[in-house]
Parts: structure tokens; C-alpha cells; sequence
């Protein structure tokens, strides 16, 4: 996934604006800022794959639930952004559910509650900070590519590496990682700047429905404080999608006011 990132990514900056954006980027020496997102992205994409493949998928869609609401919060905490009153509520249903699934299981959701908190972090240093889409995430892949490169060595010297001729059709699903995690994150990146984190937010109901989707589909057990979370943050999402539809009609509808 680093590799072939880079290695797309390369042949994009090739072009004249995100090249002028680079080198932009790389003068500023803010080195501590691109350490803080490439630890926090690489840490979100380090779990995120380990619980896929160890059958915790329904735990990371929570995660990614909880996401969204985690931006508003900061987004009224620290930014300065108003809720409505039905997104406040939603906020603290899935708190309670979230609640709820820590004491039926006897344990902190761990992987949730990362997954959803990091790349909230990852969210609003984005948007705080002055990185270009296209740029900041070359520079966050360039930090990791000496270690997943040389993890690729280390599989592919003791032989258990994927990547290989010998199955052709799961070579060309690898040659995809590159595309497939810079399209959505580049999108983010260029969002973060130009939207408000309610909004964002809001937009990101639609990944964890489909993996919560894929959790069901692939036989994991979905326990009673399961249920019972997932509808409470099911109706926080309802609420809240409610409260930010109402609020942009109410902005609609509002006349601009005129100059003098």
C-alpha cells in the first residue's frame, strides 16, 4: 500500500501545481507536523488491517461511527462551530452506546475508540494546519516508505511475500492499494480544508454502514450490547444528519444581508 502510494503519487507531483505545492511544503520545515500525521494515518491504517483480518471488523465500523460525532465535538470544543440541539443529543447517545458495549463486554472497545479518535486528530491538523492535499500526503507516505519497504525485503527474502506473478489476479488487487488509498484520502485532505467539521462529519456515515455490512456478512458475532449499541448510534446518526439537514435549510432560507 506504501509502495505503490508513492509511487502514484510521484507521478502526479510531476505535474506543475502540485510540484510548486511541494516544494511549497518542504521550505516551511515543519518536519514535526508531518511526523504527527504520518504516525497518527500510518497507526489508523496499521489497526485498521489487523482487525480485518482477526475477524474485529463490526468493531472498527464502530470506530468509524464514532468518528464523525468525535469531529463535531471538537469542532464546538476547540474550533469554535455550533451544534443543534438534536446533534447534541446524538453526541451522547453514542457516548451512552459506546457505554454500553465497554460494560456488557467487560472491556474499553480499544480498536474503536482508536480508530475513530486518530484520524479525528488526523482530521484537524489538517484542517488547522496549511498542507496541501496532494503534497502533505506524499510527504506522509515518503516517512513510511523505508520501513514498509523494508518489510517487503524481509517477506519476499523468507518467502512469504504476496506479491508475486504466480497469481496474477491478486497482483493486479495489490497494484490497486496505491489508487485505492490515494483517491479517498487525497478527497479528505482537500475537504478538510473547505468544509466544516460538522460537515465532514456528516459524510462519513457511509463507510462504517458498509463495513458494518461486511462484519455481518462475513459471520462475526453480533451479541445483544451490539445490537444495542449499534441502534444508539444508529439513531445518533439519524439525529444528527436531521439537525445539520435542518440547520442548511435554515441557512438557505436565510436572505444575504446587504453591504451598508
Amino acid at each position: 500500500r506504501i509502495v505503490w502510494t508513492v509511487l502514484l503519487m510521484a507521478g502526479l507531483l510531476l505535474l506543475p501545481s502540485p510540484r510548486r505545492a511541494l516544494s511549497a511544503l518542504l521550505a516551511s520545515r515543519r518536519w514535526h507536523v508531518y511526523l504527527l500525521t504520518t504516525t497518527l494515518i500510518s497507526g489508523n491504517w496499521l489497526l485498521f488491517i489487523w482487525a480485518v483480518t482477526n475477524q474485529r471488523i463490526l468493531e472498527v465500523s464502530l470506530g468509524y461511527y464514532i468518528n464523525p460525532l468525535l469531529f463535531a465535538l471538537v469542532g464546538v470544543l476547540f474550533l469554535g462551530e455550533r451544534l443543534l440541539r438534536p446533534q447534541i443529543v446524538a453526541i451522547v447517545l453514542a457516548a451512552f452506546g459506546v457505554a454500553v458495549l465497554t460494560v456488557s463486554g467487560g472491556q474499553v472497545p480499544v480498536i474503536a475508540l482508536f480508530v475513530g479518535s486518530s484520524f479525528t486528530i488526523y482530521g484537524v491538523i489538517r484542517k488547522k494546519v496549511v498542507i496541501g492535499g496532494m503534497p502533505g500526503l506524499f510527504v506522509e507516505t515518503i516517512v513510511l516508505l523505508p520501513f514498509a519497504g523494508g518489510y517487503l525485503i524481509w517477506l519476499t527474502s523468507t518467502g512469504a511475500a504476496a506479491f508475486s506473478t504466480d497469481d496474477m489476479p491478486l497482483l493486479g488487487l495489490l497494484l490497486l492499494a496505491g489508487p485505492v488509498t490515494v483517491v479517498p484520502l487525497l478527497l479528505f485532505a482537500l475537504a478538510a480544508r473547505r468544509l466544516n467539521l460538522t460537515t465532514i462529519g456528516m459524510m462519513q456515515f457511509i463507510a462504517p454502514t458498509m463495513q458494518f455490512s461486511l462484519g455481518v456478512a462475513y459471520g462475526e458475532q453480533l451479541t445483544t450490547a451490539h445490537v444495542i449499541c449499534f441502534a444508539l448510534i444508529w439513531t445518533a446518526v439519524i439525529l444528527f444528519t436531521w439537525g445539520a439537514w435542518r440547520a442548511s435549510r435554515s441557512n438557505e432560507a436565510t436572505p444575504a444581508r446587504q453591504p451598508g
